[in-house]
């Protein structure tokens, strides 16, 4: 799994000019789902996100994560991230897992994100989503499992 993550100052998502997710400060991760993803890729995924440290401590350096500063977590699917950019001029989704599988790998991940984690928002699977958020920083940062 791969998750483009954002430290936001805050982000949400609309879809058909309903609100779905929102949170204030935190992260927001984009999150794409491969072929060779399973459940433990989705707890490794999580860890890193709940822990990553990309938040500054006092003296201005990236030292807190998520839970330490009690950040929103928004987590959005993007099917788009599993795609090859190597060759050509035309992204290749080959290594992208079927939809049924993303749709299950993307819940997983989210449910195991709210059993963890009390401030976790998310887009709809599959949905046309716009996203806005406040990039603070910016940092961003694409994390693999």
């Amino acid at each position: 799994m791969k998750a483009l993550i954002q430290r936001v100052r805050r982000a949400s998502v609309t879809v058909e000019d309903r609100t779905v997710g929102a949170i204030d400060h935190g992260l927001l991760a984009l999150v794409g789902v491969e072929k060779s993803d399973d459940e433990a890729a989705a707890e490794r995924l999580l860890h890193k996100l709940l822990r990553y440290r990309v938040f500054s401590d006092e003296a201005g350096k990236m030292n807190l994560d998520l839970q330490q500063v009690d950040g929103g977590l928004l987590l959005v699917s993007q099917f788009t991230l599993a795609a090859d950019t190597r060759k050509g001029l035309r992204p290749s989704f080959s290594s992208a897992a079927p939809p049924a599988d993303g749709e299950r790998l993307f819940h997983y991940l989210l449910d195991r994100a709210r059993a963890t984690w009390p401030r976790v928002e998310s887009g709809e699977f599959a949905a046309n989503m716009q996203v806005e958020l406040i990039n603070d920083g910016p940092v961003t940062f694409l994390l693999e499992s």
